[in-house]
């Protein structure tokens, strides 16, 4: 897997991420074997900082889209 930051953003105690994960699901994943297929995704962090460290941290991910891209959810038909 590789994560790249595609963008960052710092304002008052919060720091904001869009981080982008690509890779290949080659092995076991939370009970699911590996497929083989690619995936694509992104994550938006926000972490509070307090006294130089990270206090509080929230986090938005697609899971459905990951478990759509290695073949453990089904895609949506086309309507």
């Amino acid at each position: 897997m590789h994560a790249s930051v595609e963008e960052m953003l710092a304002e008052g105690d919060r720091i904001v991420a869009r981080v982008r994960f690509t890779g290949t699901h080659d092995g076991d994943f939370i009970g699911i074997p590996a497929s083989g297929k690619k995936i694509d995704m992104e994550t938006i962090d926000i972490v509070r900082v307090a006294d130089s460290k990270a206090a509080e941290h929230w986090g938005v991910t697609d899971n459905m889209k990951l478990m759509q891209q290695i073949g453990a959810v089904p895609e949506e038909a086309p309507a």
